[in-house]
């Protein structure tokens, strides 16, 4: 097919509801200014516009999320207290089952997959009074920092449809970039979140373990296995995050959940800036980080300089979290897939990046894994004592600028060979081994010009504040061209959906 046009222009705003936050919508909701069924067919035309592009939502419910909109109208026409979410189409990760529509887990074997009730994240989305749209595309099982499968395809960086989105969580990072959707579920082991969000110009939010119930994780007390929200801005991460860690009867069922008032989320603290200390590091300590990425986070500190309260490079050595986390994720992905490995479930072609973790645990010994749980402990609190000095640490999101799409992971870096699919992570996974809470943050473009997100680290069951000294930088950002907030151009993207269409975005992965 003929080459896409790369660097796709980047735009101030769009005008269409779909564009709207979340917040914003729900306030025009609220005050008839707007109705759930015209931002929902604003989100589904965005969808037939610019999708064939980007290949963001791999299963559409149209008809059924418009008459779940209807509803919301009718009820707010009677005076019903509205939910939290009223009337705000949500996008689903694919990761996550939803009652009566298909889940495929980005996996061929699971294609015709249907079930017959809703995770807990999802039913607490509806409760809420959100509108499910549909399901995102993720990575086969949803492991890997690069949205492709085999059942749908790849799904393209919406500011280069030629480069990676990142994820696993990619498909919903690209839905909101877009504005198919004002919200999306996702989920994250190494960065899962965080990696998408940088990657496409969104926020993620990474919770302290436990704060959205998970019932169907299979390993008790864990850093891994978590699932949170995104969207576009840090206050509709929060309105969002307010509705998926509320606790109900179901939420009982996650042995790591704990009394927590999930309401106020949705009300963050209205935190100055200047008031912020600000601690900084461009590589964790000494893990793997492109020069590239390096140059970037460096200017863009030196432009929060003047924002913050006071900038500190701080003392952190997560260098062994790399090492630590094969040796934790092995652990986890030999209880979630022992049974499927005994069915004879996987196929030769089957997602390598889970295989070779599961290889890992196969030789790996028990006293590896207790080796590897007792340096998490250390980690973590030689970590935790960097609080005793800043309110967060700031550190890039992904360790690369976005690569073609065509290649599960980067080969090198700087010359530098990449050893796994995690290796070139580490500075989202090394964060995942010490368990702090994490918001990805957009922070301009980068030097190829796309996305550039910086990480938001707060201390343990902090995440209240860190999501509001996060929105507080935010805002400060907004005020400055270079670190904005990016949007890609919807234009661009329109024009670009016959050609990608008819030549279709097959897999054809340089492993």
């Amino acid at each position: 097919r003929s080459p896409l046009i790369r660097r796709l222009p980047v735009v101030e705003s769009h005008t269409e509801p779909c564009d709207l936050s979340a917040l914003e919508a729900s306030r025009r909701i609220a005050e008839r200014d707007l109705s759930p069924v015209e931002l929902l067919d604003s989100c589904l035309a965005r969808i037939e516009a610019v999708d064939g592009a980007l290949n963001a939502m791999v299963t559409l419910v149209g008809e059924q999320a418009r008459g779940d909109a209807q509803q919301v109208a009718d009820a707010l026409a009677r005076g019903e207290e509205p939910g939290v979410l009223s009337g705000l189409p949500v996008a689903i990760k694919d990761l996550q089952p939803t009652a009566g529509v298909r889940t495929t887990f980005g996996s061929e074997r699971y294609a015709d997959n249907v079930p017959a009730e809703d995770a807990g994240i999802v039913r607490r989305v509806r409760e809420a009074g959100g509108i499910v749209l549909g399901k995102t595309n993720i990575p086969e099982m949803s492991i890997g920092a690069n949205t492709v499968n085999r059942l749908f395809g790849a799904t393209g960086n919406p500011f280069d449809p030629d480069l990676t989105c990142g994820g696993s969580s990619g498909g919903s990072a690209v839905a909101l970039a877009a504005g198919m959707a004002p919200l999306a579920t996702g989920s994250d082991h190494g960065g899962s979140l965080r990696i998408p969000a940088s990657y496409c110009g969104v926020v993620g939010h990474r919770s302290s373990p436990g704060v959205v119930p998970h019932e169907l994780r299979t390993i008790t007390q864990t850093n891994y296995s978590l699932q949170g929200p995104m969207a576009r801005t840090v206050p509709d991460v929060g309105l969002l995050l307010a509705a998926i860690a509320r606790r109900d009867r179901g939420a009982r069922r996650d042995p790591m959940v704990y009394p927590l008032e999930a309401g106020r989320f949705g009300d963050l603290d209205d935190v100055d800036p200047s008031s912020l200390r600000v601690g900084v590091s461009s590589d964790l300590g000494g893990v793997l980080v492109s020069d590239h990425v390096r140059r970037v986070f460096a200017d863009r500190v030196e432009a929060m300089a003047g924002m913050v309260g006071d900038v500190v490079e701080v003392d952190v050595d997560l260098t062994s979290a790399s090492g630590i986390d094969w040796y934790l994720r092995a652990d986890v992905f030999a209880t979630q897939y022992h049974r499927d490995v005994d069915a004879g479930l996987f196929d030769e072609g089957f997602n390598p990046n889970v295989l070779a973790t599961y290889e890992r645990a196969l030789t790996a010994s028990v006293l590896d894994i207790a080796r590897a749980r007792r340096s998490q402990m250390e980690l973590y609190q030689a970590f935790d004592r960097v609080f005793d000095e800043v309110d967060v640490v700031l550190c890039p999101g992904v360790s690369v600028p976005p690569f073609s799409w065509r290649e599960l992971n980067p080969r090198t870096i700087d010359g530098e060979p990449v050893d796994n699919y995690m290796a070139w992570l580490a500075l989202s996974a090394s964060l995942t081994v010490v368990g702090n809470p994490v918001t990805a943050l957009p922070a301009g473009l980068d030097e190829q010009g796309t996305p550039f997100g910086v990480q938001v680290i707060g201390p343990l069951h902090h995440d209240h504040r860190l999501l509001s000294s996060a929105a507080a930088l935010e805002r400060a950002f907004e005020g400055v061209p270079e670190l904005r907030r990016p949007v890609p151009d919807i234009v661009s993207l329109s024009r670009l959906e016959t050609e990608c269409r008819t030549a279709g975005r097959t897999v054809q992965l340089d492993a």
